[in-house]
């Protein structure tokens, strides 16, 4: 399959290269709202055009290494900048490309491994992305079936939400009240069972119980 022209997209990774920061810090950034809205999202990962990542150039500390920005724009040598993204192609993940053939995404990653599935147009932050065409032209030719529903969201923009980031809040555990203690008691030699059945009953209640010898 020949060559395809693709956008420039970055994810935490790339932007983490240009601005010569941790991944962490360009997280932080997405956190803060210093970074923007992502331009698209695919396999619920955020990605960004290089022309919205641009604009935070210059402002406060942020400074673009213009080295490392020529080292990115190297490695997709098919890359091209958009200024809009509402001119941005379709850019599907995994979970997306599972849709659009009726699979799990489990399904893509074997096919992947085993080679038979088309090669990514980018791997933006670990991630492999496609073009929607690349995706239809290669299960045309492998005369996969291609659900027209799942194309037709795509194309109006509809798309999974974000992975949530971080650790889950866990609803507070809510234990049953206790019974308040009962009243300390004194028992004698003869009164043997009732203080048997008086210590059951507080330790059932959970509470500990200390015996004082007296004279």
């Amino acid at each position: 399959m020949a060559e395809v022209r693709v956008p420039w997209l970055l994810g935490h990774a790339e932007i983490a290269f240009l601005f010569h920061v941790e991944r962490q810090t360009s997280q932080r950034w997405r956190t803060e709202g210093t970074l923007g809205e992502p331009d698209v999202i695919a396999s619920g990962n955020p990605y960004w055009l290089l022309s919205t990542i641009m604009r935070l150039d210059d402002k406060g500390d942020r400074k673009v290494d213009r080295e490392r920005l020529a080292t990115y724009k190297a490695g997709i040598p098919l890359g091209y900048d958009i200024e809009d993204k509402e001119h941005l192609p379709v850019v599907v993940g995994i979970q997306e490309a599972a849709r659009v053939l009726g699979q799990d995404a489990q399904a893509i990653s074997r096919w992947r491994n085993r080679r038979k599935f088309v090669e990514a147009d980018l791997l933006v932050s670990g991630s492999p992305l496609w073009l929607l065409e690349t995706i239809l032209d290669d299960a045309r030719q492998r005369q996969r079936t291609i659900m027209a529903s799942a194309v037709a969201a795509l194309r109006a923009g509809q798309r999974a939400p974000q992975k949530p980031r971080g650790r889950r809040l866990r609803a507070p555990e809510t234990r049953p009240q206790r019974q308040p203690p009962p009243a300390a008691r004194t028992f004698s030699s003869a009164d043997h069972g009732a203080a048997t059945e008086f210590l059951a009953t507080v330790l059932t209640q959970g509470y500990s119980v200390t015996i004082k010898p007296g004279p």
